[in-house]
């Protein structure tokens, strides 16, 4: 499931500010400078790799991926498939679902059933699942708190960059036809810090937490949906309760209208 509102968003944000920047009379040159903005990214990365191990940060990294062009598949897909499986159930028994799950294009439900259908005890099943959930969540927030970190460590390193220029900027008062230049200059790191901050640190990190919540939900949707299976539930009933479940939106049109 492609999810591209990161992307989306992000380079409408960069469209407006040089746009905006167009109409107070500047051009998009005016806001690219090497030394500043080597500054701010190479020392946000790096500050932020030494709040963490390197375990962290290539997790982050990888993560990064799914919050441009990744994302969750809609939690209302599993619930066809749950109540297929217990239907079978209930009519052949929790053995017959062995072809069935060969077929599922869900690693966690097959997990479940599969489990299920060993004979493992229902009480068991859920402690096992449930602990999945867990570690997941925690990877996902350590992923998440990377960017977070360099969302926070920008702003502040950007300004290291302009103190660093306004310091040259005293060392050459002699040459005041430069002054306005590097002046100018002095001040696209704290705007590259803050910019990259909220623009593209911040909401990484936002985007790696929704999809994190949408994950996980959708495995709770499993859970209760192996757990009703194993209790030889009615399918009808399986359906409505998973379906209550659902994150706000992902109702099946039937169930909405």
């Amino acid at each position: 499931m492609k999810d591209a509102a990161t992307l989306v968003g992000m380079i409408g944000a960069f469209v407006i500010i040089i746009v905006a920047n167009i109409l107070e009379g500047g051009t998009p040159s005016h806001l690219i400078l090497l030394p500043p903005m080597l500054l701010v990214f190479g020392g946000t990365l790096f500050a932020t790799l030494a709040s963490g191990t390197m375990t962290d940060a290539k997790s982050a990294l990888v993560a990064a991926k799914t919050a441009f062009v990744g994302g969750p598949k809609p939690a209302g897909e599993v619930v066809p498939a749950v109540v297929s499986l217990a239907e079978k159930a209930r009519r052949e028994g929790l053995l017959a679902l062995e072809d069935q799950v060969k077929e599922l294009d869900d690693p966690f439900l097959a997990k479940g059933v599969t489990m299920a259908i060993d004979g493992t005890d229902p009480e068991e099943v859920r402690e096992i699942l449930e602990a999945e959930v867990h570690a997941k969540k925690k990877a996902d927030k350590q992923a998440a708190k990377f960017f977070a970190d360099a969302g926070a460590y920008a702003p502040t390193i950007g300004i290291v960059g302009t103190v660093m220029s306004l310091v040259h900027v005293l060392g050459n008062l002699a040459n005041p036809d430069e002054l306005g230049h590097m002046i100018a200059a002095a001040f696209l790191a704290t705007l590259w810090g803050v910019l990259s901050a909220n623009v593209m640190w911040l909401p990484i990190a936002s985007k790696l937490k929704r999809v994190s919540e949408l994950e996980a939900t959708q495995m709770e949707i499993v859970i209760e949906g192996v757990a009703a299976i194993q209790a030889g539930s009615n399918p009808r009933i399986i359906a409505q309760k998973l379906t209550s479940l659902l994150p706000a939106g992902q109702q099946p049109a039937q169930e909405a209208a």
